[in-house]
């Protein structure tokens, strides 16, 4: 992975910028309310974590716990009632532990390893641009198209599920609203301010939403990954840049992406979706994992708090009629194994090597009940080399580009996918970042057919128009004779693509 360590983060490799402008009540003594000289001495000069304390959803218990929290040098951030999480700062070492004992709170922990820091920037890299004349070649070979937008013919993707027909027929409601729960969006961008939603969009980082004007957009145009993937779902046809799956739906943007790190904590993420329930969003993108571990395991206090308050925000979403999507991941590994390698959480301070049970350890939120996971597919409809899969866990699969192995015939010869970059520019990047939005255009789509089918509705159609090529016979991309990744399953299902490649002509028809 690159600049962005995703799947915000699912992006892979230099950015190629293209602009056109160029051309569980009551107390236990240890969280008694007394003074307690030894941990106020030591938090003094210890480091403040963030925490997400999770409880029975209901007043009596919500308010016992807050004064358990503030016994035991606890801050209440934000509070999410109907679902019993509350998002706590404190510089009390044993906070975590002191917290887990008081009746009423099922789960507790930490969700970073490392301090709190003040805000900054984060630099992701320089992006590539390519020159005016590149872009001119573009432009003449999408001009052979009648009615497609300039930078179109370098759009295989749209092409390789049909969305560049399913446009002419229906290319979407603007009832229908995808939030991008990102790096936030460039809202300003030519081909994204048509379709662009801001009464349903925020700033969530720190746990707590800020709807004032602006605040969903990135920090610094190198936090370009949001703006990528609002363009891949619903970049306008307005004769400007290029397309989306679903260029007449509404795309949201909700900000989660830490200033300083760059890293998406859980806090961010539960406000994200309990933000896009109450605002009447119908679909969230996500293409990230929560920072900061790739896989979050059971048998930890932390970890376990992390799995158990993020679910109960996209379960809250879910209920309240939001599906959600999310990228399967861009480590090539097999979900559906019975043990994976993980040497890089957690990401936030030294990571450890660690052999974790799939079973046990999970991937959020892709791994949660519900969320539609999505692998990635190059120009020849194969797995993407890099797109982590799993019979049973991927649901379905869309084009996330591949420029190692599966390379188009369009003026650039680019497998990777073009769209949208903050100032009014385009970049091609690939990744299982790309897929999930490409997955969601269709949700969109269908949700436009469909206007009053529910989430598990949705994910049902949208199995349904799915094409599955099957297992490949062969998987030695690099042709060296050891087989690079192994399909398990048939025709219907199977490891690489789930129920199959997403189809938005299909979905139209």
């Amino acid at each position: 992975m690159a600049h962005l360590r995703s799947r915000r983060r699912l992006a892979l490799a230099v950015p190629v910028v293209l602009s056109l402008t160029a051309s569980l009540g009551f107390l236990p003594a240890a969280a008694s309310a007394a003074p307690r000289t030894a941990t106020a001495e030591q938090a003094a000069d210890a480091p403040a974590l963030a925490y997400v304390v999770n409880t029975k959803a209901d007043h009596r218990t919500i308010t016992s716990v807050k004064r358990a929290i503030a016994a035991a040098d606890g801050k209440v951030v934000a509070t999410y009632d109907r679902i019993g999480v509350i998002v706590v700062h404190s510089a009390n070492p044993d906070f975590g532990k002191e917290i887990r004992a008081v009746r009423g709170v099922q789960s507790a922990g930490a969700t970073r390893t490392s301090p709190l820091t003040p805000a900054g920037t984060t630099d992701a890299g320089a992006a590539d641009f390519v020159t005016a004349a590149e872009a001119a070649r573009t432009r003449a070979a999408s001009a052979l198209t009648p009615g497609s937008e300039p930078l179109e013919a370098d759009q295989w993707d749209l092409r390789a599920i049909g969305a560049d027909k399913a446009a002419k027929i229906n290319p979407g409601s603007g009832k229908v609203t995808v939030a991008v729960i990102d790096t936030g969006v460039d809202d300003t961008h030519p081909d994204l301010a048509p379709n662009f939603s801001a009464s349903q969009s925020a700033n969530c980082v720190g746990g707590k939403a800020d709807t004032s004007e602006g605040a969903w957009r990135p920090y610094t145009a190198d936090d370009y990954h949001g703006t990528h993937v609002a363009g891949e779902i619903a970049a306008a046809r307005n004769g400007v840049g290029v397309a989306g799956v679903a260029p007449g739906v509404k795309v949201a943007g909700i900000k989660v992406s830490d200033p300083d790190s760059g890293l998406f904590y859980p806090e961010n993420v539960v406000c994200a979706f309990v933000f896009a329930a109450d605002h009447g969003v119908e679909i969230t993108n996500n293409s990230y994992y929560v920072d900061p571990w790739l896989y979050n395991c059971m048998d930890d206090p932390d970890q376990k708090a992390i799995v158990d308050a993020v679910n109960r925000a996209q379960l809250y979403a879910q209920k309240k009629g939001t599906l959600h999507l999310a990228s399967a991941g861009n480590s090539n590994h097999d979900l559906a194994s019975d043990a994976i390698d993980d040497a890089s959480s957690p990401n936030d301070s030294t990571p450890v090597e660690r052999t974790i049970d799939p079973s046990e350890c999970y991937d959020i939120p892709t791994q949660l009940p519900g969320v539609v996971t999505v692998s990635a597919t190059g120009v020849q409809n194969l797995k993407s080399y890099y797109s982590t899969y799993g019979k049973g866990v991927v649901d379905v699969a869309a084009p996330g580009g591949d420029r190692r192995y599966q390379l188009p015939d369009t003026p650039s010869k680019d497998g990777r996918i073009l769209s949208t970059m903050p100032n009014g520019q385009y970049a091609w990047l690939q990744g299982t970042s790309m897929a999930s939005p490409h997955a969601a255009g269709v949700a969109a789509l269908l949700k436009s057919k469909h206007p009053r089918a529910t989430p598990a509705q949705l994910q049902a159609l949208l199995k349904a128009q799915a094409n599955n090529p099957g297992c490949p016979e062969s998987y030695d991309q690099d042709g060296d004779g050891v087989q690079d990744a192994t399909c398990e399953g048939g025709s219907r299902v199977n490891g690489f693509y789930g129920f199959g490649i997403v189809d938005a002509l299909r979905a139209v028809k």
